[in-house]
């Protein structure tokens, strides 16, 4: 398949961020700040590697949710998100192989094995059915595991998500963003530290990753960005994304879905959006204006209005089909 050739998104400009919008950067209660995390971290063997994951909120009668991260992540970039579903149901946030905590694993990092990974948590923890939730290479896994166990998820939340154009660049140098992102991983927590903490630094290190770094919160950009950087499982999972390609099954996904993505999204093309909701049947796409690669760091009461609303929609007779309709009352909003 060729795609068409469409001019890359510019980082906005620093004093930009004066206009982002009344919900970017700011925290939907409650706040991740109050939260003792170290009750919820736990670990896990699989194929006789550690896997780490944070697990909190009740079981009850809702369907648990599992966050995925991408690319560079950690379970620390759903820190605006977690804590305002797990009132409400139990929620699962993982650190892949060669990520965050979690110890690299015994065999080359696929993104099959990574969906195999995030299905046997699933079974070890109870959990399933499951919604999944994955942002970028996370989005790649989470696409996967409800192609090939369908068992386990019962809907499937993409944001940014890999898996369309990276395949079409397999045999093309690196791109600018995949560098810039990797340019953290050869920062010292000691140097990006001191960069969280002033609003131009954060601006030159994050710019292609969210739209107006300059509007984060200097813990936020840390805790949820900086501080996962410089893991191993960097180079073989950019490999990894980049090698794989499962467009011609991605058809097969049968449960509810929906497609969330930053307009101005710096790493992966917003078109690629556009892609899976005409590959995956009834999905569904949403736009955030002024948005970047990780809508839910930069717009949390919006990234999680639109969960919400997705987790209390309907199944029943196609109720799910087709774009949700315009909200008047959240211009940052764009659903098309």
């Amino acid at each position: 398949m060729k795609l068409v050739s469409h001019p890359p998104i510019a980082p906005a400009r620093y004093r930009a961020r004066a206009g982002a919008g009344d919900d970017y950067g700011v925290t939907d209660p409650p706040d991740w700040r109050t939260i003792d995390w170290a009750e919820h971290l736990h670990s896990v063997e699989i194929d006789g590697r550690r896997v780490d994951y944070v697990d909190i909120g009740d079981q009850g009668q809702a369907r648990p949710i599992v966050f995925i991260h991408g690319l560079g992540g950690q379970w620390q970039n759903w820190l605006e998100n977690i804590p305002r579903f797990a009132q409400e149901r139990r929620v699962i946030a993982v650190d892949l192989p060669g990520f965050g905590a979690s110890e690299m694993p015994r065999e080359r990092i696929s993104i099959e094995r990574y969906g195999r990974t995030v299905a046997e948590l699933c079974e070890r923890l109870e959990l399933a059915p499951v919604v999944l939730v994955g942002n970028s290479m996370g989005g790649f896994v989470a696409a996967e595991v409800a192609i090939r166990r369908p068992d386990i998820t019962e809907r499937l939340m993409l944001v940014a998500a890999a898996g369309v154009s990276q395949a079409d660049l397999s045999a093309r140098p690196i791109k600018v963003g995949a560098k810039a992102i990797a340019l953290l991983t050869t920062s010292t927590l000691s140097q990006l530290r001191p960069a969280a903490r002033r609003p131009r630094a954060r601006h030159w290190f994050l710019s292609l990753v969210v739209r107006h770094p300059g509007a984060l919160r200097a813990d936020l950009a840390f805790e949820g960005l900086l501080k996962g950087s410089g893991k191993p499982g960097f180079e073989d999972a950019l490999m990894a994304n980049l090698s794989y390609d499962f467009r011609d099954r991605l058809p097969q996904i049968g449960c509810p879905t929906l497609i969330l993505w930053g307009e101005k999204d710096a790493l992966i093309p917003v078109r690629d959006a556009e892609r899976f909701r005409e590959l995956i049947p009834g999905a569904r796409k949403v736009l955030l204006r002024d948005t970047g690669h990780l809508p839910m760091v930069e717009r949390p009461p919006t990234f999680n209005a639109e969960l919400a609303r997705f987790l209390d929609h309907a199944v029943e007779e196609g109720e799910l089909e087709g774009d949700l309709d315009a909200s008047p009352e959240r211009d940052q909003r764009s659903s098309v």
